[in-house]
C-alpha cells in the first residue's frame, strides 16, 4: 500500500466535499448549535453550582448559629446536602435533569433526593437538551453518514472507480483514503467543539484541574474513536451499495436504529424483565420491617424493652438513672442503626434492579456504538447513574455520622435524671454544633469512572478493531461493477 496514493484519495475526497454549498449550509447550522450548546452548558453549570454553594454555607450557617440545645433536637433540625455539578456536566448533561440534586438529612429517616430539573419542567424534557454532548452523539454522524454515502458508491455509478483501479490504485488505498478523508471532515466539525470545551473548562474555576483535564483527554480520545468508527461503516456500506441511493437508505436505516430504535428499546426491555417498585411500595417495606424490629421511641416496645433489662443487668444497677451515660442517647443511637442497616439493604436490593435494566444497556454496546459513547461520556462527564449513587452514599453517611455523633454527645452530657417542673430545658454548648463538619460532595475519581465504564470501553475499542478488519476485508472481495 503506497501511502501518496492513500493520501492523494483523501485529499481527493476532501476537495470535492467542498464543491456543494451543502458542507457551508451543515457547518452554519453546527456553529450555531455548538454556540447555543456550548452557551447554555456554561450558563447552567455556573448558575445551578453558585446557586448550590450559596445555599450549602447557608445550611451551615443555620446549623452553627442554633443555640445551645438538647443534642436530640439538633439531631431532627437536620442539614441539606447539595449535589455539585462536574466541570463536564457542561459538555454532557447525562442524567443531571432527572435525578435530585438536594436532599434532607435528618435523623431516623432516610429522605430521597429532590428537586431535579425534569420535575419542574414539561414532559418535552424527555425528548433530550441541546448539549455539546448530544451534537458529537446524534447530529455528526448523521453528517458522516450524509458526507459518506456516495464515497464509493458515485465512483462506482460514474465509472471513476474503474479508471482508479486500473491507474494502479488498491482496493485497501481506496477505501482507507476514503476513510482518512471523511475522518477529515468529521474532525473539521469535531475539534471546534473539542476547543469550545477546553476554552470553558480553563476560564472557570475546578477543584482539581489535574482530574478534570484528565477526564477532558479520555472524552475526546473516545469519541475520536467513535468518529473512527462511523466512518469505516459509512465507506464499508457505500463500497457494498450498488448505487448512491441504495447506500444513503441503508446508512440512514442504521442511524435511526443505531440512534433511536435500539437505546429506547433497550431501555424498556431493561424495565420490562426487571421492574422496580415504586416510591412508595419502596418506603412501605421499609416501614414493615421497622415495625417489626421495633421502636426507638416507645419505651414499652418489646425489642427495647429487652434490650434495656440486658444494659441494666451488664452494669449491675437497677435503673436507668443509675447508668454512667444517657440512655436516651443510648437507645437512639441504637435505633439509628438498625433503621440505617435496613434502609441500606433495601437501597442496595433497588440498585442492583437498577443496575441490571441498565446492564441490558450496557451490553448493547457490543452491537450498537452509540450505546457505548453515550455510557462512556456520561461516566467521564459525572453525569452518570453511579456519580448519582455516589453523591446519595455520600449524603446517607454524612447523615448517619451527624445523627450518631449526636447521640453520643446526648449520652456524654445529658444526665438520666428528669429536669423537675420548672427548670430550664436541658441543654449542650452550640459549640458542638460548630466542631461537627460541612458536608462536602466529593466527585468520582476518574480511575473508578473508567472501571465503571470498562463494558464500554472494550466495546468501542471492539468496533474500531472489527470496523478495521472489515475495511480490509472487503478490499480483498469488492468489486468495480
Amino acid at each position: 500500500m503506497k501511502r501518496s496514493v492513500l493520501l492523494l484519495i483523501a485529499q481527493q475526497f476532501w476537495k470535492n466535499a467542498f464543491k456543494t454549498k451543502s458542507i457551508f449550509v451543515m457547518m452554519l447550522v453546527v456553529a450555531v448549535i455548538l454556540s447555543y450548546a456550548a452557551y447554555s452548558g456554561w450558563k447552567s453549570y455556573t448558575v445551578q453550582n453558585s446557586i448550590r454553594q450559596h445555599y450549602q454555607e447557608e445550611v451551615r450557617k443555620s446549623w452553627e448559629n442554633n443555640p445551645d440545645k438538647h443534642p436530640h433536637r439538633m439531631a431532627h433540625f437536620g442539614s441539606l446536602a447539595f449535589r455539585l455539578k462536574h466541570p463536564l456536566a457542561m459538555f454532557d448533561f447525562g442524567m443531571e435533569s432527572f435525578t435530585g440534586n438536594v436532599v434532607f438529612l435528618e435523623a431516623h429517616k432516610q429522605n430521597t433526593v429532590n428537586f431535579s430539573e425534569a420535575s419542574f419542567s414539561t414532559g418535552l424534557l424527555r425528548f433530550g437538551e441541546i448539549s455539546m454532548a448530544m451534537l458529537l452523539q446524534l447530529i455528526l454522524p448523521l453528517i458522516i453518514f450524509f458526507l459518506g454515502f456516495a464515497s464509493v458508491a458515485t465512483e462506482r455509478e460514474n465509472g471513476t472507480l474503474k479508471v482508479m483501479l486500473t491507474q494502479g490504485a488498491s482496493w485497501k488505498e481506496i477505501l482507507l483514503g476514503k476513510s482518512l478523508g471523511l475522518m477529515g471532515l468529521a474532525m473539521l466539525f469535531f475539534i471546534p467543539v473539542v476547543v469550545v470545551l477546553l476554552v470553558l473548562l480553563t476560564i472557570n474555576e475546578s477543584p482539581d484541574k489535574a482530574d478534570t483535564l484528565l477526564r477532558y483527554t479520555g472524552t475526546v480520545f473516545a469519541y475520536a474513536l467513535f468518529f473512527q468508527v462511523l466512518c469505516f461503516i459509512a465507506v464499508i456500506v457505500s463500497a457494498v451499495s450498488k448505487s448512491s441511493k441504495d447506500a444513503l437508505m441503508k446508512l440512514l436505516a442504521l442511524w435511526l436504529v443505531f440512534f433511536i430504535l435500539l437505546p429506547k428499546t433497550t431501555q424498556a426491555l431493561g424495565s420490562y424483565f426487571y421492574p422496580s417498585p415504586s416510591k412508595i411500595e419502596f418506603e412501605t417495606a421499609i416501614e414493615k420491617e421497622l415495625v417489626t424490629v421495633g421502636d426507638s421511641h416507645n419505651p414499652n416496645d418489646p425489642h427495647y424493652k429487652t434490650l434495656r433489662d440486658s444494659v441494666l443487668t451488664v452494669h449491675k444497677v437497677d435503673s436507668v438513672e443509675q447508668l454512667p451515660f444517657n440512655y436516651s442517647g443510648f437507645v437512639m443511637r441504637e435505633g439509628e442503626k438498625i433503621s440505617a442497616q435496613i434502609y441500606n439493604r433495601h437501597l442496595n436490593e433497588l440498585l442492583k434492579t437498577y443496575q441490571k435494566q441498565n446492564s441490558l444497556t450496557r451490553i448493547t454496546a457490543f452491537i450498537n456504538p452509540y450505546s457505548a459513547i453515550r455510557h462512556l461520556s456520561m461516566s467521564l462527564s459525572g453525569t452518570d447513574f453511579e456519580s448519582y449513587i455516589s453523591f446519595q452514599n455520600q449524603a446517607e453517611g454524612y447523615r448517619y455520622t451527624l445523627a450518631q455523633e449526636m447521640n453520643e454527645l446526648q449520652m456524654k452530657f445529658i444526665s438520666n435524671a428528669k429536669p423537675a417542673p420548672g427548670d430550664k430545658p436541658i441543654t449542650i454548648s452550640n459549640e458542638h454544633w460548630k466542631e461537627f463538619p460541612d458536608f462536602k460532595h466529593q466527585f468520582v475519581d476518574t480511575g473508578t469512572s473508567l472501571q465503571n465504564e470498562s463494558l464500554s470501553i472494550a466495546a468501542l475499542i471492539c468496533w474500531s478493531i472489527v470496523s478495521l478488519t472489515l475495511i480490509l476485508y472487503l478490499s480483498k472481495k469488492a468489486k468495480a461493477v
